[in-house]
C-alpha cells in the first residue's frame, strides 16, 4: 500500500497501530520492507530496544518492539545489530565527487545518507563571471555548469543520480562574489541589499541558511555587519548561520564571540564549523571556547558546533598566504606571486603570525607539518604525499619559496593538510553533547580520477572513527547519544523535516551497523581505505549498501530548508 501524502500516510499508520493494539482481525497490511531482530537507536539519545522497523513508500511506518499487523514484500534480518537513522554529514565537499561518481562510496560505507554543502562557497547563485571562475579552477573532476541558482545546482545533481541525499547552505562568499567580485572592500548599501535578496532567493529554493568561511579570500573581506545582514535575511525564512570562523588559532575566542554575536543579532541558530584550537600555543583555548558556547546556550542562544575526528585539517596553500595577495582571484594571485618583490614580502609574512589573517603555515609550527595532497598540474602530481619541507629540500629553496612556486606552477591553491590540533582537544570537543560530526571532504572511491590526488583520511573514516575509536574505545559519549548527534541533532538544528529520525512518516534513511566492530582504516600514508562495520544502508527506503557492498542504487533526493516555496 502506498500513501501519497504525509497526512494520509500518518492517518494510515495511526489506524494500523490502533487496529493492531485492539487485536483487529483484518487481513495483514502489506509494506515494502521489514527490518527484523534490530537493536533500535531512534536518534533521541535514549536506550536502545529490540524490535522491528517497517518501511513503505520510502517512509518509516513504525519502529517498535513488534508489528504484528504487518507483512512485507521483503524482510531483512538485522541479527541484533544496531539500526539507526542514516547519518548526516553537516560539512561535506562531496558535490564534485558525486558529479563524477554518484555512489558516494566512502560516506555510504560509513552510514552517511545526507551530504550538506555550503561552507563559505556554494554552487549558486552564479553570475557569468563566477561561473567562468568555477569552470577554470576545476581539478581532475570536470563537468559543465549549466545552472545559475543554488536550487538549479541541487536539482541538476539529484537528476544526475546520487546515492545519498543532498542539501546546501548558500555561501556568504558566493553572494559577495556575485555582487563585488574579488574586491577587498565593504559593499555599498545597494550591493548589500542585492546580496540579501540573493540569500532570500536561495532560501526559497531550499537553502538551509548562510555559510561563511572567514579565513579564505574573498570571504575574509566580509565584516561582521555584512554577515549579520545576510544571516538576518536567511532568518526571515527560518534559516541559520554556520561558519568556519575568522580564526581557529591566535584569535579563536574573539572569532567565536563574533559568531555568537551574529547569531544573537540576526536571531538565528549559529554553528561553528569544525571546532578546534589550531597551533600548539592555542591548545589551552579549547576549554574556554567550549565554556563560551555553553554560556551562550545557557543564555538561550542556539549555538552548536561540528567536528571531524582528526588532529590535522586539510585546505590549501591559500591558508598559508596573506589575503591581500589573493585579491582578485586565482589569476591576479598568481600574477602577483610572479613579481619577485611581492613574492619576497609574501615569504616574510608567511614566517610570522598573521596580524589580520589566519596563518596556518605558521600555526603548524614547521614545513614538516604541511602535507601536499593534491595538484592539478600533471607534472606536479609526483609531489603528492610529500611535505612542503621535502619539496623545498628537493628544489634547494626555502619552504616559503617552494609554496609560492607551487601555487604559480599549479595555478590553484594546491590541496594541503596542516597538522595543527591536539588529541586531547579532539576528545574534549567530541565529548560535548552539542557537537555533530562532519567529514569536510568528498565522498570518494579508490579508483579512477580519485587516484590522481590524495585525500584527507577523514573522507573514508570520520564517522566510523567517531563511533569506533572515540565512542566505543575512549567513551567520549554513550552510543545512544553519539547516534543522536549524528542524526536528530543536526536535523533539528537545520529544520530538516522528517530526517534524522525513525518516527512514523520520517523518510526511511536507515543504517544497520555493528557497534562492536565499526572502525576506520584510512591513514595519511594510506588515505583510501574503506571503513568497516556498516552492513546495510537505505536511502529513502532504497537499499544502497547490502552486506557491505554498494548496490549501485541512486535514490538520493534534494533535502530542502524551511524557506522552500516548492518552486
Amino acid at each position: 500500500m502506498h500513501i501519497g501524502t504525509r497526512t494520509g500516510f500518518a492517518t494510515w499508520v495511526l489506524v494500523l497501530l490502533l487496529g493492531a493494539t485492539a487485536g483487529c482481525q483484518s487481513a495483514p497490511r502489506r509494506v515494502d520492507l521489514l527490518i527484523e531482530n534490530a537493536t533500535i537507536y531512534d536518534g533521541r539519545g535514549g536506550e536502545p530496544y529490540r524490535g522491528v522497523v517497517a518501511v513503505d513508500d520510502g517512509r518509516i511506518v513504525t519502529a517498535a518492539a513488534s508489528a504484528p499487523g504487518l507483512r512485507a514484500a521483503r524482510t531483512v534480518d538485522a541479527h541484533g545489530l544496531a539500526v539507526a537513522p542514516g547519518f548526516i554529514n553537516v560539512l561535506s565537499w562531496a558535490a564534485d565527487s558525486l558529479f563524477h561518481d554518484g555512489r558516494g562510496m566512502s560516506d555510504i560505507r560509513q552510514g552517511v545518507t545526507l551530504e550538506i554543502f555550503g561552507e563559505g562557497d556554494s554552487y549558486g547563485p552564479l553570475s557569468a563571471a563566477s561561473r567562468a571562475e568555477l569552470l577554470k579552477t576545476q581539478g581532475d573532476i570536470r563537468y559543465d555548469i549549466t545552472w545559475t541558482s543554488l536550487g538549479g545546482f541541487l536539482d541538476t545533481l539529484a537528476k544526475k543520480g546520487v546515492s545519498p541525499n543532498i542539501a546546501s547552505f548558500v555561501g556568504a562568499a558566493t553572494v559577495r562574489i556575485h555582487e563585488l567580485g574579488y574586491e577587498n572592500r565593504a559593499p555599498d548599501p545597494g550591493e548589500l541589499a542585492r546580496m540579501q535578496d540573493l540569500v532570500r532567493q536561495a532560501m526559497r529554493e531550499g537553502a538551509l541558511g548562510v555559510g561563511s568561511a572567514l579565513i579564505y579570500a574573498p570571504g575574509t573581506y566580509a565584516r561582521t555587519g555584512e554577515l549579520t545582514a545576510l544571516a538576518r535575511a536567511a532568518g526571515e525564512f527560518g534559516g541559520g548561520y554556520i561558519s568556519h570562523i575568522r580564526s581557529e588559532g591566535d584569535r579563536l575566542l574573539e572569532a567565536l564571540d563574533e559568531l555568537i554575536g551574529i547569531s544573537r543579532d540576526a536571531g538565528v541558530h549559529g554553528e561553528v564549523h569544525h571546532l578546534k584550537a589550531a597551533g600548539r600555543s592555542n591548545w589551552p583555548k579549547m576549554r574556554e571556547a567550549i565554556a563560551r558556547i555553553d554560556a551562550a546556550r545557557s543564555a538561550g542562544l542556539g549555538i552548536t558546533a561540528n567536528m571531524y575526528t582528526y588532529t590535522a585539517g586539510a585546505t590549501g596553500l591559500d591558508a598559508a598566504m596573506p589575503p591581500w595577495v589573493q585579491e582578485g582571484g586565482i589569476d591576479a594571485w598568481v600574477a602577483r606571486l610572479r613579481d619577485p618583490a611581492i613574492a619576497a614580502r609574501v615569504a616574510r609574512e608567511m614566517r610570522a603570525p598573521g596580524k589580520d589573517w589566519e596563518n596556518l603555515y605558521y600555526a603548524a609550527g614547521s614545513a614538516d607539518q604541511v602535507l601536499l595532497i593534491g595538484f592539478r598540474n600533471e607534472a606536479l602530481k609526483p609531489l603528492t604525499g610529500k611535505t612542503l619541507a621535502e619539496v623545498a629540500r628537493m628544489r634547494g629553496v626555502t619552504p616559503e619559496e617552494a609554496a609560492i612556486a607551487l601555487v604559480i606552477e599549479d595555478h590553484t591553491r594546491v590541496s594541503t593538510a596542516y597538522f595543527l590540533m591536539s588529541e586531547d582537544n579532539v576528545r574534549l570537543g567530541l565529548s560535548q553533547p552539542w557537537v555533530s560530526i562532519d567529514s569536510d571532504e568528498g565522498a570518494l572511491a579508490p579508483e579512477g580520477a580519485f587516484l590522481k590526488s590524495n585525500n584527507h583520511p577523514r573522507a573514508y573514516g570520520s564517522f566510523a572513527r567517531f563511533l569506533g575509536k572515540y565512542v566505543r574505545e575512549e567513551k567520549v559519549a554513550t552510543l545512544p547519544d553519539a547516534i543522536r548527534r549524528l542524526t536528530r541533532l543536526p536535523a533539528e538544528n537545520w529544520k530538516l523535516r522528517d530526517r534524522g529520525c525513525l518516527d512514523p512518516g520520517c523518510h526511511a534513511d536507515i543504517v544497520v551497523f555493528d557497534p562492536a566492530t565499526i572502525a576506520d582504516h584510512a591513514t595519511f600514508a594510506e588515505p583510501r581505505r574503506f571503513a568497516t562495520g556498516v552492513v546495510d544502508v537505505f536511502v529513502n527506503g532504497v537499499q544502497v549498501l547490502a552486506n557491505g557492498k554498494h548496490t549501485g542504487a541512486t535514490p538520493g533526493q534534494v533535502v530542502r530548508g524551511p524557506g522552500w516555496t516548492g518552486r
